[in-house]
């Protein structure tokens, strides 16, 4: 070993080289859910889903094709929309791209086997571990929605702690999950989180944080989320620039089971994808996989490769790589048209 660094919420900046593999990517991975079909209904068992869009077919376009995963890049097209993504980190000095207690060390290439996941910048290979706390044996239910100051710190502790998260997205006009919370909270105020190992269910922000950090992690609430009104003023200035978007309800398809997704909320590639994923109200469990998480692995020997976006739907058969292609394919295949 030549080196070692601990750092918590600064990144590791540098030019990158792009092997064949071991390429740490920048999208996340969807997937619909079976195994947690259980917990869906455990937060929806007083009524039935009230979209009129439950019973309808869900398939993909006709003749579609899955992209193959490409090498890091931005499409043209989507330029702007990447920058305009990218504010919320810049303005949040990188909170939640860094899992708990995260460390890396240089090391021998020959030490890092082929089948496990490491970083290589300019041809040095580096291993990327972090101290976690106890993890839950259920996910943490959040009901929320992108556009949210309060929300975007839940989501950003979340990714720290790096912990498995179902969220239930509720847009403005929504048709399902913001009514729940009215029934099972009292108030219509967001985030609302319900931990199904504790039976603990909370409303505001700061109070979820410590929750989490006190049950899931080591006691401590970072900095960058313990400034209070400074904290909040940066996560609301971050979303200046996509402030309509992942807010208003986009009439869509129910599906029958929450998706699945390899994710973390410092990636602008993944904050696109969630935008439209709440604006069509779609349920997704959040396998978050920040800097530094073990979970990166898993991914890496599942697919070969570690991209964190990759889709699949169980009940098309249909898995992909690439942000831009899967937004379109979400609003293709649940958005009415």
């Amino acid at each position: 070993m030549a080196g070692a660094l601990s750092l918590s919420q600064f990144p590791v900046r540098g030019s990158v080289s792009l092997p064949k593999r071991r390429i740490p990517r920048r999208s996340f991975c969807i997937r619909g859910m079976s195994e947690i079909s259980s917990t869906f209904s455990v937060s929806t068992q007083q009524e039935e889903p009230t979209s009129n869009a439950s019973s309808v077919t869900i398939a993909p376009p006709p003749n579609f094709k899955p992209p193959e995963p490409k090498r890091f890049a931005i499409r043209p097209d989507k330029t702007s929309e990447v920058f305009g993504a990218l504010l919320p980190l810049l303005f949040r000095f990188a909170t939640g791209v860094f899992v708990s207690g995260y460390s890396f060390s240089i090391v021998s290439k020959d030490e890092i086997p082929p089948d496990e996941y490491a970083l290589e910048l300019n041809g040095v290979t580096i291993k990327e571990t972090a101290k976690l706390g106890p993890r839950p044996e259920k996910p943490i239910e959040i009901y929320e929605f992108e556009t949210c100051p309060f929300c975007r710190k839940v989501r950003e502790i979340v990714a720290i702690l790096d912990l498995d998260v179902l969220f239930y997205p509720c847009p403005r006009n929504g048709p399902n999950f913001r009514q729940k919370v009215l029934e099972m909270g009292g108030k219509l105020q967001f985030p609302y989180m319900v931990d199904p190992n504790t039976g603990a269910s909370m409303y505001e922000s700061d109070d979820i944080i410590r929750y989490l950090v006190d049950k899931y992690g080591d006691g401590n609430v970072p900095l960058s989320l313990s400034l209070g009104f400074l904290t909040t003023l940066t996560a609301g200035l971050g979303m200046l620039s996509r402030i309509s978007k992942g807010t208003t309800y986009t009439p869509a398809k129910f599906p029958p089971k929450p998706l699945k997704l390899w994710a973390y909320g410092g990636s602008p590639f993944c904050k696109l994808v969630r935008e439209v994923l709440v604006e069509l109200e779609l349920p997704h469990l959040l396998v978050c996989c920040a800097r530094g998480s073990p979970k990166r692995n898993i991914l890496y020997q599942k697919t070969g490769t570690f991209q964190v976006f990759d889709f699949s739907n169980p009940y098309t058969g249909i898995e992909m790589f690439e942000s831009a292609e899967i937004i379109e394919y979400l609003r293709a295949t649940y958005a009415l048209q």
